[in-house]
């Protein structure tokens, strides 16, 4: 070995994921002024950011991503089984399974 760390792709999809919970969080406390949308979004897409960038490091590293994304499936999933609706319980119900499966299958 040369001493090089060994650089891992960057993971642009869980980066992704977490811009868009930020982006939601911010979109439900200026549509109704929800603070806690806000609170939430920065908080699930600050861990989901740290996530992507631990895997990004080591793909092996995928604990704090899973746990974020599985959290989020349950809370999410269960208020979009509750209200029925699409936004923004379902979507984010249903980006975070995908994330999880991505995790889990890859």
């Amino acid at each position: 070995p040369s001493g090089l760390q060994h650089r891992m792709a960057v993971d642009w999809w869980g980066f992704a994921y977490a811009a868009a919970l930020a982006l939601g969080g911010f979109m439900g406390y200026k549509r109704r002024g929800s603070v806690v949308s806000l609170i939430a979004g920065l908080f699930f897409g600050s861990v989901s950011a740290y996530g992507a960038y631990k895997i990004s490091n080591d793909p092996h590293d995928y604990w704090t991503f899973l746990t974020a994304a599985g959290v989020l499936t349950l809370v999410m999933g269960m208020r979009f089984r509750k209200s029925g609706k699409l936004m923004p319980a379902g979507i984010t119900a249903g980006l975070s399974l995908l994330m999880v499966l991505r995790i889990l299958i890859y």
